[in-house]
């Protein structure tokens, strides 16, 4: 009898260490939050962003949605890059960096165009291939040329993703924005 006791007791110490290395493996292996953005802060000092573009990464701390779109030239089809997801491990990452490596994946051994850069303000002032203007762009319809989505590599904190570059005759615009002062006219930052 006092065999059976000293294994129950025995076991019922070794569930409890079993139970609190879980916990701390749990709770060791979280991911950190997303740090405040350059519009979170913006925000907070009451001068709110009416316009939030990034083809790099997420520029409030809760935005999860695409920061581009590409276009690629081998059959047409489009894909919109969003930001990385926090990870917890192997190494804890708060995410909201471009994926690279899903434009990578997509864009493997043909090219691709940046057709649209995304507003992640709640204005939703897309930024898209130019159309004519004051001068005639060399794209069909005296449109600017589309950027091409690989020419700017950067590395930031150890991720990689793509800037912009864009040379003469290259542009993305928006014409009918939303939210932007006009000529004298108060700045619009309301919803």
């Amino acid at each position: 009898m006092k065999t059976k006791i000293k294994l129950a007791l025995l076991l019922t110490a070794a569930l409890g260490l079993l139970g609190a290395t879980v916990t701390f493996t749990t709770s060791a292996a979280t991911a950190p939050p997303r740090p405040q953005g350059p519009c979170d802060i913006y925000a907070a000092a009451g001068a709110p962003c009416v316009a939030a573009h990034s083809t790099t990464r997420a520029l409030y701390a809760s935005y999860n949605g695409p920061l581009y779109q590409v276009l690629r030239q081998s059959d047409g089809k489009i894909l919109n890059i969003g930001v990385l997801q926090p990870i917890a491990s192997p190494v804890p990452d708060a995410g909201g960096y471009a994926d690279a490596t899903a434009q990578d994946a997509f864009c493997a051994n043909t090219y691709c165009w940046i057709t649209t850069i995304f507003d992640q303000s709640p204005k939703h002032n897309d930024l898209i291939q130019a159309p004519r203007g004051g001068f005639s762009g060399p794209a069909m319809g005296g449109f600017n040329n589309l950027p091409i989505a690989d020419m700017a590599p950067v590395t930031i904190m150890g991720h990689k993703a793509y800037g912009v570059f864009i040379a003469p005759g290259m542009g993305l615009r928006q014409n009918d924005v939303r939210g932007t002062a006009v000529d004298d006219q108060a700045e619009d930052n309301t919803g």
